[in-house]
């Protein structure tokens, strides 16, 4: 059976993040979205762990979790996201990097917040700060229990990826140092995709997942990593993570993605690498560092030609959320009556989100609406045109071609196009 997993979210602890966070909601839009398996998220944080162990029951000592008395099949995996700060280097710089958390049971989940509370104040944020080192994590939650995993969270991601614009890393042996060894897979984040990543061959031995670092109910699942399993298990998701053996990966379009693109918000200013490059990676109208994004980043550490595939790369697919895809068709906010009720006669029809966006026969879609039935097959097909988000904002998607006149202040680059 195949689950569908989203193992990056968040809870209401966390900041800039919903108070709808909860975990009866999120246990039904998982069913919704049609999300077999979900992280915790935060279970750093106090409070969120305390409703994590009264309202959780383990389903027969798999390290996964039901919610009590739910009526959905949804497994919920311990995970929690962390930033850890510290200073490397004689100039003593400090570095930004966050990293998620897998836990094999809410005992040692007690035992690495016990060890976590060290470093930094857990009630302060569901992502907390730590005074540590990358290495210094692995090595002390390695040390509780080798089962529990630490993989970089949006690894190209400018402020906080690993090898990001301003991680003054160029890869994990250099971040991670002597614990690199325990660090097997990386999260692509939304600005990046599978691909991209193949083109650096030093990550060759990290397995590209995916999670949609959800900060609210809509947002679950915009990235998903699929497990076949008969019999699902902790044990089962990291082997398969860790075996290169999982289903396949569903991605964001990384153009859609905040960082994919250099550029000022402030100033309207998007810019490819190349653009940038020639304008010294400053602002050609204020004059100030430019945010480099992820595919500038990509191309500084490429050691392989764009289109690159190793043999043994596990599938992905480019997706857009539902809702995204109806506001697109119907030329309205996203947040309104109109899109929600198209929304969930949909639901109704096919069950769940993925269900209608993956693989929907497109005929029964058309008797909903026949332009978004032309609208998810392009998107399945990648017949998008994108204009590339940038410096936290992002990226504009025209889906059917209605929207050649849209286009924002500054050099733009489109990657997509038909």
């Amino acid at each position: 059976m195949d689950y569908i997993s989203d193992l990056h979210i968040h809870s209401k602890y966390a900041g800039a993040c919903s108070e709808q966070l909860l975990l009866e909601n999120l246990d039904a839009a998982a069913k919704t979205k049609g999300l077999g398996m979900i992280g915790t998220g935060d279970f750093t944080h106090p409070l969120w762990y305390k409703e994590l162990r009264e309202r959780l029951v383990e389903v027969e000592g798999t390290g996964l979790y039901r919610l009590k008395g739910s009526g959905t099949n949804t497994l919920f995996m311990l995970t929690s996201e962390v930033a850890n700060f510290f200073s490397t280097g004689p100039a003593s710089v400090v570095k930004k990097i966050h990293n998620l958390i897998f836990a094999p049971s809410l005992e040692a989940v007690a035992q690495i917040n016990e060890q976590l509370a060290k470093a930094g104040t857990l009630s302060s944020d569901g992502r907390p700060i730590l005074q540590m080192s990358c290495s210094e994590l692995v090595e002390t939650l390695y040390g509780i229990d080798p089962r529990i995993v630490v993989t970089p969270a949006h690894i190209w991601t400018p402020w906080f990826g690993v090898v990001g614009a301003m991680s003054g890393f160029n890869s994990f042996e250099e971040a991670y140092e002597d614990q690199a060894r325990h660090i097997y897979a990386l999260e692509t984040g939304l600005s990046s995709d599978p691909q991209m990543n193949w083109r650096v061959s030093k990550l060759d031995s990290y397995v590209p997942i995916s999670g949609g670092d959800a900060h609210s109910l809509a947002k679950l699942g915009r990235e998903a990593t699929v497990f076949s399993m008969e019999k699902p298990s902790y044990g089962e998701v990291i082997s398969q993570i860790r075996e290169k053996r999982f289903k396949m990966n569903i991605e964001f379009y990384p153009e859609e993605g905040k960082y994919h693109l250099d550029g000022h918000r402030n100033c309207n200013i998007s810019l490819s690498p190349e653009e940038a490059k020639k304008y010294g990676n400053i602002c050609p109208k204020c004059r100030k560092q430019l945010t480099i994004g992820v595919l500038h980043r990509v191309e500084e550490l490429a050691d392989r030609e764009e289109g690159y595939r190793p043999r043994n790369a596990i599938p992905f697919v480019h997706a857009i959320p539902l809702h995204e895809i109806i506001a697109y068709v119907a030329k309205k906010g996203v947040g309104t009556a109109y899109v929600s009720n198209v929304y969930q006669k949909l639901i109704a029809e096919f069950g769940n989100e993925f269900s209608v966006i993956l693989d929907g026969e497109t005929e029964r879609i058309s008797k909903v609406d026949e332009g978004l039935a032309k609208a998810i097959e392009n998107v399945r097909s990648e017949r998008v045109r994108i204009i590339p988000g940038y410096d936290g904002i992002f990226g504009i998607v025209d889906i059917l071609g209605e929207r050649h006149e849209e286009k924002r202040q500054g050099s733009q680059k489109r990657i997509s196009e038909f």
